[in-house]
């Protein structure tokens, strides 16, 4: 019988965002998390990972090390500053000739696999994998057209030119990764994704770090009242991401309950982001207009330690996104025992479970009331912080990893399995293009 082909090398994509920049400024967030967490757990099983991601700093070096077998590639493609996302399509040859060039400088046959993440990285991860015959696994993350479905009033549409590159990675890629059932259906409907191609595997948490804890203690840390009700977000200052929901619903509610006013904070925790950064201070405008601003703290993108402290600090985490592929905020925070309040949309049905409350739509008084039936009731939300620890035990990057490398064994094998109807090259010299042994192939 065949021997199984084992994966000792992947190259990772992340064009738009480098794991090395904070999560919660700019375009960091879930998938930099994502991306470092998944990277790290497969160098402790001895597979080397390099992640090649654009420089955006002339000061950082060409490569680091940010755990052991885990290398960074700051690739140049472009002007290291004043690029948008939405330029960067116009840099994506600079970028695959950067990676074609370090793998060019590698024994022949040096990686195994290609996982792209967002469709940028797919369109290089798509070239990478074709000319280094491997198997191609990609990661969206978001989606142009379901994002475009979802839009937050006045934000702009996502370009006709990323749903056709979507479009392109979905039927490039051997598999595709995504994080909830309901983002499965979404590739098949939304993007004629074949079924038999696509993998569920959902993003995992740090349950080493993000654990019930103190919350006197952690208040105390954060020079938070320990008699107050903190209201915390997390995330990219941005519409679709809406924090404006919080803070309309908690005008709304203290226009209702004033007795409240003194005891309320709410916390929002992230840096501007995407069409945010044109308004850099909108929310602090907004809190004004509103007159909560002594209600509102607005804190810069913090490290993850500090991230489980406000996690634990808070009564309850709101998560009004228009559009979230899964969810990653919401489930952080139940492992630390704090109850979600979510909108309905997208992967986060699936990632708050039974740990919190799911708002349908993002109607100022549909929030405040919900906030305020959860802040008058703390023995349901002692219940919901039981559920919510409950069911973020179920998700972990080293579960996340497991199932990851099954998708990516498989990928080996079929496509190893495809070179016997290779007509091109006789079979052995195939196998060794794509750096597959030829004893795998029956």
């Amino acid at each position: 019988m065949p021997a199984v082909p084992q994966v000792r090398r992947v190259a990772m994509l992340s064009v738009h965002t480098s794991p090395l920049e904070q999560p919660g400024t700019g375009d960091a967030g879930g998938l930099n998390v994502y991306v470092v967490e998944v990277s790290k757990r497969l160098a402790r099983r001895g597979i080397e990972v390099e992640i090649f991601t654009r420089m955006t700093d002339g000061a950082l070096p060409m490569q680091c090390e940010i755990a052991p077998g885990v290398h960074v590639r700051n690739v140049i493609a472009g002007p290291f500053e004043g690029l948008g996302k939405a330029d960067l399509p116009g840099q994506l040859c600079a970028f695959a000739q950067g990676v074609m060039r370090a793998e060019a400088a590698r024994p022949e046959g040096w990686y195994d696999l290609v996982h792209s993440h967002y469709w940028l990285s797919g369109q290089v991860g798509w070239l990478a994998a074709d000319r280094w015959r491997v198997p191609l696994v990609h990661t969206m993350h978001t989606m142009a057209r379901v994002k475009n479905a979802q839009l937050a009033e006045g934000d702009a549409p996502e370009p006709p030119g990323r749903e056709i590159g979507e479009a392109q990675v979905v039927d490039a890629a051997d598999r595709l990764v995504a994080n909830t059932v309901g983002e499965s259906g979404e590739l098949v409907d939304l993007y004629g994704a074949d079924p038999g191609k696509v993998r569920v595997v959902s993003p995992g948490v740090d349950l080493e770090l993000f654990t019930v804890g103190d919350v006197a203690a952690a208040r105390g840390r954060l020079g938070l009242p320990r008699d107050a009700y903190v209201l915390l977000f997390v995330g990219r200052i941005q519409p679709l991401k809406a924090p404006d929901v919080l803070l309309k619903a908690t005008a709304d509610l203290l226009a209702r309950r004033p007795d409240l006013r003194h005891r309320l904070v709410v916390a929002v925790v992230g840096g501007p982001s995407g069409s945010g950064l044109g308004k850099p201070r909108a929310l602090q405008e907004l809190a004004h207009q509103l007159d909560i601003a002594a209600q509102v703290r607005l804190v810069p993108p913090v490290d993850r330690a500090t991230l489980a402290l406000w996690y634990r600090a808070a009564d309850l985490v709101t998560v009004p996104s228009y559009s979230e592929s899964f969810g990653l905020v919401a489930v952080e925070a139940q492992a630390c025992g704090t109850p979600v309040v979510a909108a309905a949309v997208g992967g986060l049905p699936f990632a708050i479970g039974g740990g919190g409350l799911l708002i349908d739509g993002h109607r100022t008084s549909d929030w405040s009331a919900g906030l305020e039936s959860l802040l008058d009731d703390p023995a349901r939300r002692e219940l919901l912080s039981r559920r919510a620890v409950e069911h973020a035990s179920q998700f972990s990057w080293e579960r996340t990893t497991d199932r990851l490398l099954e998708v990516y064994t498989e990928s080996l094998v079929a496509r190893a399995n495809s070179l016997r109807d290779d007509t091109l090259w006789p079979i052995e010299d195939a196998a060794e293009l794509r750096g597959v042994p030829a004893a795998v192939i029956p």
